[in-house]
């Protein structure tokens, strides 16, 4: 649990696709209820052995009140954290939040290949 009593967003600090979506919540975290950190920078605790293996798969949240979501539904989380809460909770219902899973993971497992289609590297 985060130690500022703010939720800890955990991200791969290597990933260009990660980068910008972190910018996104950046900008919306206008409450500062984020304390947004690369996996790679965490130190023991809240990181575990365990905890490091899910955060090169996935996104985590822990939130100040002591609970881990990772992928999809942490992407939810954050979401309804920043403002979006309608949306968050409709994506949240069933079978809506099995396509956001499913959807995570797809993008998650080509990200690197994403980053690259969507941000392509300047030429100088």
């Amino acid at each position: 649990m985060p130690i500022t009593g703010r939720h800890l967003l955990l991200w791969d600090g290597k990933c260009g696709l990660c980068r910008r979506a972190v910018e996104w919540v950046r900008r919306r975290d206008r409450s500062a209820r984020f304390e947004i950190v690369p996996y790679q920078e965490v130190a023991a605790p809240p990181m575990t052995p365990e905890l490091l293996a899910a955060c090169r798969r996935a996104m985590h949240v822990l939130t100040a009140d002591g609970r881990t979501l990772r992928a999809g539904r942490a992407s939810l989380f954050v979401l309804r954290e920043t403002g979006n809460g309608r949306l968050a909770s409709f994506l949240s219902l069933p079978p809506l939040v099995w396509l956001v899973e499913v959807a995570y993971r797809i993008v998650a497992r080509n990200r690197s290949k994403l980053s690259w289609l969507i941000f392509p590297p300047r030429r100088a």
